[in-house]
């Protein structure tokens, strides 16, 4: 079955019916997906009933095609066409897979440009392969024992080795499954017995760093952001407990994915396809280089690697441009490791002194075995993705430009409650309310409440055309998500199953938002978005995004515009599931920004919001819905959910704000001040549409006063 899953996804076939598993837990539901993270064994999350189809008097269950975001083949050889050829048990699965990844590795060591050529060139067509070019030699340079037999030489041609000229095109390691399976772990073949001593630290960080520096497509391999030693087997656990033992290790891995990620907005240059090799020193043991995109502050970022064991005092090295350099990475800081010195620059002054072959230099202290990474900006403190200049920050914490909600839960959640408080992990979902505000052209849209950390999904639907869009949702819109998106539409024509919205509501675009990650490892956030033609098809813009982080930091930042970030942090909202308690009082969940020039919008047109949270596969809609349910069950199989048939409308209406547009200002003054809090409580109690309302609940209470004190001050 997993093997038909992959060749189904490869062949564009969405799903298909199966007598296996017929009348097991994979056909009833109930299979354990997720236990809970303190590992006591219970179960939190458990799988959902497939549905089955009698065929010729025989039951049959649905199995859904699996596509993989990566998938890394293995081939025997490839030929001089860029075809792969497979032996032996490789033929098994490697073809299937190859079909079903949306980006396909080749693990081929033959270096041939072909193998990532496209196929319109005669190539073969797969996005990136590994490079045997860069493991080796990058190895050897960590492990070899004397300083002089080092070649810088050859640390040169393993930085700018490339295929077809494009830096994504190879996958750059120092460790895999198979150095680890047939030799020692680096650590250990560094220093053979003593893995944990200085040296097998300072050169295996080292080649760590020049890993994430180089251009390519870095991978780590389990267990080496904590130093595992020894040699790997997959019969053996990996030992949990070097995390605490060697957590600086872990926070300087950490530490250079941001930068790879450029989460700082100070390393664009490391995303880049722009390397030049610098400064080679093979006496001093020392290689530079300079990574860049566009060029720039922030862009520009020059990488300074020394491989001998003694520090090197005002050493010089070439810089593209003058002024303060900030030396944002060093290897050798005492918060990787306590054996770790610290020295080395916090930044330094590049003057007009021409230097390897650059217009400007600087002199500085180069530690042992020691990677330092330079950029003219300093890291943002939160690690993020990018500079925000709007009116509103997406952070995921509610800013009081929004003013009042415009949808507030009233329905106890089906998906869990969330009791971690943490700003990234959850382990519950629940959407509470929702704001929104059209400012500047950009659509702003608070979605207040939680996301469990299991990758549910978010579901947003906008209305932003009058007179156009998908009332029932279809199936052959643009196969973003791996099909995720179609998973929830059909036909859209007579009986045949897909989401319905509410009469007069079509649907025009579609954006999602998810997050997971293994607790205390790390945590991802991703967003999927497309346009919904009347008619379908795939002549819109649709697109992927991510992996992004929490707050404004780590936000994601879409290359169309689209922002979008989480803070997690709920562990209130609704209780009850009466509708008599409410999940107003909630300032922090999942927000957007949305250039409204991706939406066709025309200016003085209403947008109109549907949103609910769904199950990870885009197959269980929860009873977290706007408008809310007033206490209904989850409503299970998107397809069959039809909004226009429950009481009120599941959906909420965003008007542009007038200049003047201050909704706490309830005296027209210009200024929320005390006034206005008088006249909130002269209106206290059910007061439905008065002005004091804020939420426009129906009652005039502590939620509102929330909100009008965080409005305090002059209107925006």
């Amino acid at each position: 079955t997993l093997a038909e899953r992959m060749r189904a996804a490869g062949a564009g076939i969405p799903g298909f019916f199966t007598a296996t598993g017929v009348n097991t837990l994979v056909h009833h539901g109930g299979m354990p997906v997720r236990y809970a993270a303190d590992r006591s064994g219970a179960v939190v999350t458990s799988s959902a009933p497939r549905p089955s189809q009698v065929f010729n008097g025989k039951e049959y269950i649905l199995e859904e095609a699996l596509a993989g975001d990566f998938a890394l083949v293995r081939a025997w050889k490839g030929d001089t066409e860029g075809n792969l050829v497979y032996r032996k048990t490789s033929r098994n699965h490697n073809p299937a897979v190859a079909t079903a990844g949306k980006i396909t590795i080749a693990e081929d060591w033959g270096g041939l440009d072909s193998i990532s050529q496209s196929t319109s060139v005669n190539g073969a067509g797969f996005e990136s392969q590994w490079d045997g070019v860069f493991v080796h030699p990058i190895r050897s340079l960590a492990t070899t024992v004397n300083d002089a037999d080092r070649s810088m030489f050859d640390l040169r041609e393993s930085v700018l080795h490339s295929f077809n000229g494009q830096a994504t095109q190879r996958v750059i390691f120092t460790e895999s499954h198979d150095e680890a399976a047939n030799q020692p772990r680096l650590p250990e073949a560094i220093w053979p017995g003593n893995a944990d001593g200085w040296e097998a630290k300072k050169r295996s960080t080292l080649a760590a760093a020049v890993v994430f520096t180089s251009p390519g497509i870095p991978m780590i391999f389990q267990g080496q952001e904590f130093f595992e030693d020894g040699t790997w087997t997959d019969a053996a656990p990996m030992d949990w407990g070097r995390m605490d033992t060697f957590h600086g290790i872990f926070e300087l891995y950490s530490d250079l994915i941001k930068l790879r990620l450029n989460r700082g907005d100070a390393t664009r240059g490391l995303t880049g396809n722009n390397t030049s090799f610098h400064h080679l020193d093979d006496q001093s043991k020392v290689g530079a280089w300079h990574r860049w995109s566009q060029g720039g502050v922030g862009d520009d970022v020059v990488v300074v690697s020394h491989w001998s064991g003694v520090s090197r005092s005002d050493y010089r090295i070439g810089f593209p441009s003058a002024g303060t350099w900030h030396c944002i990475f060093n290897s050798n800081a005492t918060g990787y490791d306590p054996e770790f010195t610290g020295g080395g620059p916090t930044a330094v002054d590049a003057t007009s002194t021409p230097w390897d072959g650059m217009g400007f230099s600087a002199s500085f202290e180069v530690p042992p075995y020691t990677c330092l990474v330079f950029s003219q900006r300093e890291p943002d403190d939160s690690g993020g993705g990018g500079r925000q200049d709007g009116p509103i920050i997406v952070d995921g914490v509610l800013d009081s430009l929004y003013g009042a909600p415009l949808g507030v839960q009233n329905t106890q959640t089906g998906f869990g409650d969330s009791s971690l408080g943490l700003i990234d992990y959850a382990d519950g979902s629940e959407l509470d309310g929702m704001a929104g505000r059209i400012e500047d052209g950009t659509l702003y849209l608070h979605f207040a409440g939680n996301l469990e950390s299991n990758f549910n999904k978010l579901e947003v639907f906008l209305d932003t055309v009058p007179d156009a869009g998908q009332n029932r949702l279809r199936d052959d819109n643009p196969d973003v998500k791996f099909g995720g998106l179609n998973r929830m539409g059909g036909s859209g024509r007579g009986a045949e199953p897909g989401l319905r919205f509410d009469a007069g509501f079509g649907a025009d675009f579609w954006i999602d938002f998810t997050c997971g990650g293994e607790f205390g490892v790390g945590f991802d956030t991703f967003i999927n978005w497309s346009g919904l033609a009347t008619d379908g098809g795939d002549a819109v813009d649709s697109g992927f995004a991510g992996p992004g982080g929490p707050g404004a930091g780590q936000a994601i930042f879409a290359a169309n515009g689209i922002i979008a970030s989480i803070d997690n942090r709920n562990v209130g909202g609704v209780s009850g599931g009466d509708g008599a308690d409410s999940g107003s009082g909630v300032s922090t969940g999942i927000e957007f920004a949305i250039p409204l020039a991706l939406l066709s919008h025309s200016e003085g047109d209403a947008i109109r919001v549907s949103a609910f949270i769904n199950g990870s596969n885009h197959d269980y809609l929860s009873n977290q819905v706007l408008g809310p349910l007033g206490g209904a069950p989850n409503l299970g199989e998107p397809r069959a959910v039809d909004f226009s048939s429950v009481r009120g409308e599941q959906f909420v209406v965003i008007v542009e704000a007038s200049e003047e547009s201050c909704p706490c200002d309830l005296d027209g003054d210009g200024m929320i001040d005390g006034a206005d809090f008088g006249t909130l409580l002269s209106m206290w109690g059910p007061c439905s549409g008065c002005d004091a309302d804020l939420n426009q609940d129906g009652v005039v209470d502590g939620a509102d006063i929330g909100l009008l004190l965080g409005c305090w001050g002059a209107c925006p």
